[in-house]
């Protein structure tokens, strides 16, 4: 998976958060000024029957879907940025990816390999791109190579 790839994700799963909580909250918005919630006390005891009610629960339950996806979105960028920092000679960035996103902070080495991480399939294309270094044989010049009858002059 590419870096680039990696990015989209994280950002789509961003859009998604950010749309799924502004949903989750005028549905609320609406519920509570409507009078849908029967109340007792400080205590939510009902909600009362009707259509808004349904369609506010539906609106609801749409917003949690769509926060579930994004996060599942996000896991898949962790996981994406994980596998291809492990790609790269030089195993920092995998090692620190993966340890902060088992800490339970897949959101913050998310974001530090989307603002800083190293793409390690281009890292890899271009090591194989390179031709392989082997033993150097020495060249030799034409007008400097003697014989045994030849002088040098």
């Amino acid at each position: 998976m590419t870096k680039s790839l990696v990015v989209k994700l994280f950002w789509g799963s961003l859009i998604g958060l950010v749309a799924g909580l502004i949903l989750m909250g005028i549905t609320f918005a609406l519920a509570i000024n409507n009078d849908i919630f029967i109340m007792s006390g400080p205590d939510v005891t009902g909600i009362k029957s009707g259509v808004l009610p349904w369609i506010l629960i539906g609106l609801c339950a749409l917003a949690m879907l769509l926060l579930l996806f994004a996060a599942v979105v996000h896991f898949v960028a962790w996981i994406g940025a994980v596998l291809n920092t492990a790609q790269l000679p030089d195993k920092t960035w995998f090692v620190v990816l993966l340890v902060v996103g088992l800490l339970g902070l897949v959101f913050i080495a998310t974001v530090a390999y989307v603002i800083a991480g190293p793409d390690g399939v281009k890292a890899k294309e271009e090591a194989s791109a390179l031709p392989q270094a082997g033993p150097v044989s020495p060249q030799v010049r034409p007008s400097t190579i003697t014989g045994p009858n030849q002088h040098v002059g």
